[in-house]
């Protein structure tokens, strides 16, 4: 996902951008609008502060019917998507969920995603707005190719997503009185049991719902994918039931210092075609020991530049930045090896701004090994100023377990 612009001064201004379902409940919340990867979204509705501190103490709800919804079907689904993605699909549970990544044959990422077995042949492929369409047609064509049995098809201008985030979340998500159990689902499943990265078909008022415990927050929530006519009346229901836990609608900034609090990584920023998982801290998601049917290394799209990147010294690590002044690190600052006037650039910034949780700037950054050890003392060129930071342990906050 890239990173949210300026917001327009006029939320209900006519916009040639797309616009979610849910535009209309945006605008008679007072939401600020900004253009998010060719879509009209909310920024913020009150103040980045109170979203913020609301999903990390109580619950924010999440517009993100951007997103791409894209749809795998057929008896070898599983196998092309082992083919196809980073990861191993086919060893995925029905009604589990995984990270994972797109590449290109030398291993630069061209999306990351978040897949859903929902179906013993069926699978929902999660994509970044800003990369949709660029996945839905990689995807297309690596199929095309295969020559194996199963359909791609796009689900995303039918499909809502809503995201409830934060240690109330359940609560929230309980209090729906029109949520019932899915009579194709499984029975001894409720959203109180259905575990991390796992999904659960339901209903919300007789229609379904796949409702899926993840999120991009750091926090326990709750994702809602439903069909799009019916978006409107399950983000009214959502904020009648959390409102006596707290909850607050919460747009993209909130979302966006709330993950890089979490230390997950944003597309466009860590994450890009020039940038392989390892070079991301993320190689565990890659699966170099998927094997076909007969015992044979499965040769996925990248895996020879991956294997080779993972048995090579990298050239730069992502690591955490803790700012030791008041000044935050932003998005393309030069990260120095000191605060000396001499100092070589040893870096650059991926994503930063001040912690509400913590107190203090974060930031992220691409260094050169030798200084990318927990500990060590850098700097970073604030506009012309040399401001102090110390590099430590991603992510910088953890929720309560």
């Amino acid at each position: 996902m890239t990173g949210p612009t300026t917001p327009t001064t006029d939320p209900g201004a006519p916009m040639t951008e797309l616009r979610s379902p849910l535009h209309d409940e945006h605008v008679a919340l007072g939401a600020s609008l900004t253009e998010f990867a060719g879509w009209q979204m909310p920024l913020r509705y009150t103040s980045d502060l109170a979203e913020h501190t609301a999903v990390r103490n109580a619950a924010g709800l999440f517009d993100l019917s951007h997103m791409g919804e894209i749809e795998v079907t057929g008896p070898d689904a599983g196998a092309f998507l082992d083919r196809a993605l980073v990861g191993n699909l086919t060893a995925l549970r029905v009604l589990g969920a995984r990270y994972t990544m797109i590449v290109q044959p030398d291993g630069g990422v061209i999306d990351d995603l978040v897949v859903y077995r929902t179906g013993d042949d069926t699978y929902l492929v999660v994509a970044n707005a800003s990369n949709h369409e660029v996945v839905l047609a990689e995807l297309q064509e690596r199929a095309a190719a295969t020559g194996l049995g199963l359909t791609v098809t796009d689900r995303s201008a039918a499909t809502a997503l809503v995201a409830v985030q934060g240690p109330r979340a359940l609560a929230v998500v309980e209090a729906l009185d029109l949520l019932t159990a899915d009579p194709a689902g499984p029975a001894d499943v409720t959203p109180a049991t259905l575990k991390y990265y796992a999904c659960l078909p339901m209903r919300f008022d007789g229609a379904p719902v796949l409702v899926a415990r993840t999120g991009y927050t750091g926090e326990d929530g709750f994702e809602f994918f439903l069909d799009a006519d019916g978006a409107p009346a399950l983000w009214r229901a959502l904020l009648a039931a959390g409102a006596e836990h707290g909850l607050v609608p919460a747009g993209l900034s909130a979302r966006d210092s709330l993950r890089l609090e979490a230390g997950m990584p944003l597309y466009g920023n860590e994450l890009d075609r020039t940038t392989t998982p390892y070079d991301a801290g993320l190689g565990r998601i890659v699966r170099l020991d998927k094997v076909d049917a007969d015992g044979v290394p499965l040769p996925f799209v990248g895996r020879d530049a991956l294997d080779a990147r993972a048995h090579s010294a990298p050239a730069r690590v992502l690591v955490g930045l803790q700012g030791l002044s008041r000044r935050a690190a932003r998005h393309g600052y030069d990260v120095l090896a000191s605060t000396q006037q001499d100092a070589p650039v040893v870096g650059t910034v991926t994503s930063g701004a001040p912690s509400p949780t913590l107190g203090y700037p974060v930031a992220m950054a691409y260094v050169t090994p030798e200084v990318g050890a927990e500990g060590a003392e850098l700097a970073v060129d604030v506009r012309g100023r040399r401001e102090p930071v110390r590099v430590v342990p991603l992510p910088f906050y953890r929720r309560p377990r």
